[in-house]
């Protein structure tokens, strides 16, 4: 029987939880469920290449959380709100007990799922998340009250950020959109602000008090998770599994999406996930 062209392909859907309305992303099929979580600034979509990888294997739910894509903006942005929304999705879609894997921020929200909720979740993939997310291991949180509002292209609202000290405004330009009154970010920037400032701390405590299998993804030039503090926190949690992908920088799934890819892939096949 040849292929589904379709398969792995993400399709857009809406859902309201606890009056917020939310836009995620399904690949569908009949595998395992994969909740797949962003980090500030992101959407859901960066996943696309990990859903069509695991394309029969496992159906991958990736949602715009909440102030961040198409999803509503507002409440209070803190870790536990992302939690109480992931579980509400996944509640709300009979999907748990699911793999859960989180990039960055998505990751802590990730492991405080698995610990806060341990009945939704039945394994735990970190990418190039940290517990210590403060001074001096890295620096928490990116300045972007400068940034501009609007734009009169794509191009000029990636050129303005990059004039900011960036390197590279791809991450974030994958949530531009046109308005009315020119380019202009899907988030907005003093809720992205609050958000950051919120995951500021010590969270090894509740990385510890998940039982979950997991799996730890560590970029090998990541800003953000340092080596020792990857094997720090493979060694302090028990039935951790620690991969170093050479190469990578914080966006992994992105430098080596294949390498990413067959991380997930096994790791989930492994566990049952």
């Amino acid at each position: 029987m040849p292929a589904d062209p379709s398969a792995g392909e993400f399709t857009e859907h809406r859902i309201t939880l606890d009056g917020h309305s939310f836009s995620y992303l399904d690949s569908g099929g009949d595998g395992p469920p994969l909740l797949a979580l962003h980090g500030h600034f992101g959407r859901g979509r960066i996943f696309a290449p990990l859903a069509r990888a695991l394309a029969g294997r496992h159906r991958v739910i990736a949602p715009d959380q909440r102030a961040h894509g198409r999803s509503d903006h507002g409440g209070t942005l803190v870790p536990g709100t992302y939690v109480d929304d992931a579980a509400a999705l996944l509640e709300a879609l009979g999907l748990a007990p699911a793999a859960v894997l989180g990039h960055s921020m998505g990751g802590a929200v990730a492991y405080l799922l698995a610990a806060r909720r341990p009945e939704l979740v039945s394994a735990l993939i970190v990418a190039d998340g940290t517990v210590l997310n403060r001074r001096p291991e890295t620096e928490p949180v990116l300045d972007v009250s400068g940034w501009p509002r609007r734009a009169p292209s794509r191009e000029a609202l990636g050129a303005a950020v990059e004039a900011r000290g960036i390197p590279d405004a791809g991450y974030f330009l994958d949530s531009a959109a046109e308005f009315e009154d020119g380019w202009g970010f899907l988030f907005d920037t003093s809720e992205m602000m609050a958000s950051q400032r919120s995951f500021v701390g010590d969270f090894s405590a509740d990385w510890r008090a998940s039982r979950q299998p997991a799996l730890l993804l560590h970029g090998e030039e990541s800003f953000l998770l340092g080596a020792e503090t990857a094997r720090r926190m493979a060694g302090e949690r028990a039935d951790t599994e620690l991969v170093d992908m050479p190469g990578c920088g914080h966006w992994l799934y992105e430098d080596d999406p294949d390498g990413f890819a067959s991380a997930v892939g096994d790791f989930l096949g492994r566990v049952g996930g």
